[in-house]
């Protein structure tokens, strides 16, 4: 059985393009993304890469520490560090794991086989403070992910992590949100100061209120 939200990331330790690392302290009492690539010198994980690479300081404001995981060996992630940062024009400065026994893609079940028996496919976990899973994407191999995508829903999960609402569809940060269910209509004036529209009696309005 694969991982589900609200699971407890599994802890591990592992060896990384910057040390041997222990999961829970490398994440502290930071937000987490761990997402693995089918395997070192490929072109569309070089971009991703790159790009997460670019996106460093968003992500560090976000309070988000980044681990990227490939089934190749150490030597060959260093060497690809070069490639990337020669091509994508940055600084590759997280690291990324060398999971050659496949310990953490057996873990976080990230080996489909009928994808691919040996490689990891192109999996995405976004893990809370708390150390549980908030959210889990996968994509196809020919299909580079959308890291400010990425970037929006952890804006969503920490809003909503912390308030009674929800993010609309393509909601991104400083929009009106959805005030929960859970709160009764006539307490939104207290718990939501900023004022709200009533859309429906289900689907209440509320500025963004943490802004």
């Amino acid at each position: 059985m694969g991982l589900r939200l609200g699971d407890t990331a599994p802890n591990f330790q592992a060896k990384t393009s910057q040390g041997d690392i222990d999961f829970y302290e490398f994440l502290g009492d930071s937000w987490g993304v761990l997402f693995s690539h089918p395997a070192d010198y490929t072109p569309v994980c070089t971009t991703e890469l790159g790009k997460t690479a670019q996106l460093k300081d968003d992500f560090a404001k976000r309070n988000v520490k980044v681990l990227a995981l490939s089934v190749d060996p150490l030597e060959k992630h260093l060497g690809w560090i070069n490639d990337i940062n020669e091509t994508q024009n940055t600084d590759v400065q997280f690291p990324i794991i060398a999971d050659e026994d496949r310990k953490v893609s057996d873990l976080y079940d990230m080996i489909h086989p009928n994808a691919s028996e040996t490689f990891t496919v192109r999996s995405l976990f976004i893990i809370g403070p708390d150390k549980k899973v908030k959210l889990m994407i996968t994509y196809p191999a020919s299909t580079g992910r959308n890291f400010h995508e990425i970037l929006r829903v952890i804006d969503s999960l920490q809003l909503t992590a912390n308030y009674s609402v929800a993010t609309p569809a393509n909601w991104v940060d400083g929009e009106d949100v959805i005030v929960t269910p859970a709160v009764k209509t006539e307490d939104i004036p207290g718990r939501f100061p900023k004022g709200h529209k009533i859309i429906k009696p289900y689907l209440r309005t509320t500025p963004q209120p943490n802004k």
